[in-house]
């Protein structure tokens, strides 16, 4: 220990901290070695500095650069020359592999006046050097010279380094040399020879080139031989027809420099375009493309031509191509508008199915294809195709249709509403859903398709959009919007009356659940909507609620007065204990017995179970719940005329069964008859709040942004109207205070 306190002194002592220029204080002595004596704090200080890890050097992000790239070369004996010498910093530690140049011949290398080894990888040449350091690296290096009539040119790789430098000496004085890309800096001319000094782009090959005086002997050009395949659309609109050629060309023989289209009498080009094409002219009915890389193997030109019509009969154009060894090619015919078009084929024109047609043909029809064809051309048979129209007058289409509008309206003790109204949209092309608000109201939130949008005020109304950036449906999807009202505050007694906002689609059906507070007895409902429990209990659909899933992953909308409602193909009841009150959670298991088919099911929390798509034939339902007796039945189903199925499990225990046989289409129990209390229970169930109003009040609970303190406890009020177009909804009460 006295080591260490003795040691650790002497490492304050000379820390820069401790340290006393010697012309300001004389050091004070040195006491002998011993015990010293420091402060517990001091202490441990020392020791956490003493334990203090060395911190370790940061690692390069890359491990190695390039700084700078000289290259001298010189023209001469049909070949280029000269040395690379590339200059760099290795930044990592140990040996680092570096990429030096790629498409050269290199001759010699060197680091140093050294030798330097080189490797070979997909054909760059690299070097294996050891780090962190500078180097130096010279290439001794040969490029393939070109020569053509009156000019010479090569193609210059060039190094990725921080800068790149060029010497260049050609023969001839004052050579015209051109570079690109890259930038002449200096030019001399100079006992027969030109220099230049050029600045070039790192990492981008450069092509250098010049004229000469020297003279190519003439070589007789092969006869040009090539093969053409043309895709035509034809379009037929109201004043003309259109053209739309896609045409691959394949030479098989000699460097054609142009080629010659024969352009239809009374079609006027509007373009024609290519990757090859440097440039087209037309002339005496003969478009000709003048193409460059002449010793492409391959071309693809695109072109556009049309023709005005006043009459309903007219020849479908096809495109030649003039000295082309074989013609093939494809028809595509749509027609613009409302259109019943008749074609009539000849010269070899065959029939095509439109799935067989090119993709990138069918990708530039805009209008319901017509017909499709395919040909082959002979010398002494040339396709032919007769089109005849009759057009009728364009009807408008509907942009949007709501399938479904379900609303759902919590009204507060101050006489405040908010509403929700979900809207199942069908939708072609509409942007905007426009809402015309009742005075006094303003939306809070709008959603589409389960994403957050933003509602636009204008002055004829307020829009709430139906589409979203990024979203592209392809089926029915909802768009939803919560708006809050200011109302009148209630009395003790007294009449008052809800508004739905005009909407600018179509609504098939709308559904509307007011929930009004309890303490409040409604009476006399009136207005444009009907109230659900006048319906038909076959069409009785009015909850809006969210649904009941089953097992099968089926969903149901149906809600009725101490029944369920079923339509044709459904099966459904309700199951209850002993006293009468229901049993949710129960599992029901629907078996077909023809068709092996089985359905399984959970009762909701009013004890209500349903499936669909049940054909007709023997049925056997099984149903189970923990604590209670199961119950098995057989019987015959009319999907036709389905009736309700009721049951009332006993007490037991689940490992008990209970087999009832009963007549076809009889129920099993009559709810009505089971206890008096069973009547009041389905009254009460027919005012009892759905999914709706719970998932709305929750979602006032800091998620819209306004404060509302709605009812927690109320009755609700179904209502329901069918087609409403661009129309006021409205349902007025009267009331008084309990």
């Amino acid at each position: 220990m006295k080591k260490i306190l003795a040691i650790l002194l002497t490492w304050m002592l000379v820390l820069p901290g401790f340290a006393v220029a010697a012309d300001d204080v004389a050091l004070p002595p040195v006491p002998a070695s011993g015990n010293v004596t420091l402060p517990l704090d001091e202490y441990n200080r020392l020791v956490e500095l003493a334990s203090k890890p060395a911190r370790k050097p940061d690692t390069p992000p890359v491990p190695y650069t390039m700084k700078r790239a000289d290259l001298k070369f010189r023209v001469a004996n049909e070949s280029v020359q000269g040395t690379v010498q590339l200059q760099g910093e290795i930044l990592r530690k140990g040996a680092t592999k570096i990429p030096l140049t790629t498409g050269m011949a290199i001759l010699d290398a060197r680091q140093e006046g050294k030798g330097l080894p080189l490797e070979l990888e997909n054909g760059t040449h690299t070097a294996v050097l050891n780090g962190p350091a500078d180097f130096a690296v010279t290439l001794d290096a040969g490029l393939p010279l070109s020569i053509e009539a009156g000019r010479a040119s090569f193609n210059l790789p060039v190094p990725s380094a921080g800068s790149v430098r060029l010497a260049l000496v050609v023969p001839g004085d004052h050579t015209n040399v051109r570079i690109s890309p890259g930038i002449i800096t200096s030019r001399s001319s100079q006992n027969g020879q030109t220099s230049i000094e050029a600045t070039l782009v790192p990492g981008q090959p450069a092509s250098v080139w010049w004229t000469t005086r020297e003279t190519v002997a003439p070589v007789a050009p092969k006869e040009v031989r090539f093969l053409s395949d043309v895709k035509t659309l034809v379009s037929v609109s109201e004043a003309d027809i259109r053209i739309a050629a896609l045409a691959d060309i394949t030479v098989v023989q000699g460097e054609p420099s142009q080629f010659q289209i024969e352009v239809p009498a009374g079609f006027e080009v509007t373009g024609a375009t290519g990757a090859s094409v440097e440039s087209s002219e037309f002339e005496s009915g003969i478009l000709t493309l003048k193409v460059t890389g002449q010793a492409q193997r391959s071309h693809q030109f695109l072109i556009s031509m049309e023709k005005s019509i006043t009459a309903t009969k007219a020849d479908a154009p096809f495109l030649s191509f003039k000295d082309a060894q074989r013609e093939t090619g494809e028809v595509l015919v749509e027609g613009a508008g409302t259109i019943e078009l008749s074609t009539t084929e000849s010269g070899g024109l065959k029939r095509m199915d439109f799935k067989e047609m090119n993709q990138y043909l069918r990708s530039l029809a805009r209008f319901p294809m017509q017909a499709a064809f395919r040909y082959h051309k002979h010398s002494n048979e040339q396709p032919a195709l007769v089109l005849e129209w009759t057009r009728f007058p364009d009807s408008s289409v509907l942009a949007a249709v709501a399938e479904r509008a379900v609303v759902t309206t919590l009204v507060t003790t101050e006489g405040r509403s908010l509403t929700e109204i979900k809207l199942t949209i069908k939708n072609q092309a509409q942007p905007f859903l426009k809402i015309a608000l009742p005075a006094g109201a303003s939306i809070l939130s709008a959603e589409v398709a389960g994403e957050k949008v933003k509602p636009v005020e204008g002055p004829d109304g307020n829009r709430v959009p139906l589409l979203r950036a990024g979203f592209r449906p392809v089926d029915s999807y909802t768009v939803s919007f919560v708006f809050m009202h200011s109302g009148a505050p209630f009395a003790k007694k007294g009449g008052s009356d809800l508004s739905l906002p005009k909407m600018d689609v179509p609504i098939n059906l709308l559904q509307w659940e007011v929930f009004l507070p309890e303490r409040y007895k409604v009476k006399d409902f009136g207005g444009d909507a009907i109230a659900a429990n006048l319906l038909p209990a076959a069409s009785l659909d009015v909850s809006g609620a969210e649904g009941i899933v089953n097992g099968m992953g089926e969903q149901y909308f149906v809600r009725s007065i101490g029944m369920v409602s079923l339509l044709p193909g459904q099966l459904g009841g309700m199951i209850v204990d002993p006293a009468g009150a229901v049993i949710a959670n129960a599992r029901v298991t629907v078996t077909h017995l023809d068709t092996g088919a089985v359905r399984n099911v959970v009762t909701d929390n009013s004890g209500r179970w349903t499936v669909s798509n049940l054909s007709s034939g023997p049925v056997k339902i099984s149903a189970t719940a923990p604590g209670f007796n199961g119950l098995v039945r057989d019987f015959n189903y009319d999907g036709t005329s389905p009736a309700p199925l009721n049951f009332a499990l006993s007490l037991g225990s689940v490992s008990q069964t209970v087999t009832v046989t009963a007549e076809a289409g009889r129920n099993i129990m009559n709810l009505e008859t089971l206890q008096p209390g069973l009547q009041k229970h389905a009254e009460k169930q027919q005012t009892a709040a759905s999914a709706n109003v719970f998932n709305l009040q929750q979602r006032v609970s800091g998620v819209l942004p306004v404060r509302v303190d709605v009812p927690r406890a109320g009755n609700s009020y179904n209502f329901v109207r069918p087609l409403v177009l661009d129309e006021e909804t409205k349902v007025t009460f009267t009331y008084k205070s309990k």
